[in-house]
């Protein structure tokens, strides 16, 4: 989820340091949009519409807080939600922040840096 000007909405977990897309592991058999739905309901308490999810891509990189661990992820797009930009964190998240993706930082998560900024780059 974007704003008006292009920053990426970002969430870090209780306990760690990286900054990261809101979401999660999907539950068994559970569709990658119905997890991306349920999880932004959970830690953000904003309500996602799966018909508006358009998919970015299903990027693999080195996982931000668990060293000698990859990630695979499944990545949507969807507009922003009236509220979103007054969500609070829930659940596990201790922050949120809405980051310029043109922006290089040490606390992003790679599978940001390396796939889903470059990405939204050509989305745009």
């Amino acid at each position: 989820m974007r704003d008006a000007a292009g920053h990426v909405l970002h969430v870090r977990k209780r306990g760690t340091a990286s900054l990261m897309l809101p979401g999660g592991k999907h539950e068994a058999g559970e569709d990658p949009r119905d997890t991306a739905v349920r999880e932004f309901g959970e830690e953000l308490g904003i309500a996602l519409d799966r018909d508006r999810l358009v998919a970015l891509g299903v990027f693999r990189s080195p996982a931000a807080n668990e060293p000698d661990h990859l990630v695979e992820a499944a990545v949507f797009e969807h507009p922003l939600v009236p509220g979103a930009l007054r969500a609070r964190p829930l659940a596990e998240i201790e922050h949120l922040e809405w980051v310029d993706p043109s922006l290089p930082r040490p606390d992003m998560a790679p599978l940001n840096t390396e796939h889903v900024f470059p990405a939204l780059g050509d989305a745009r």
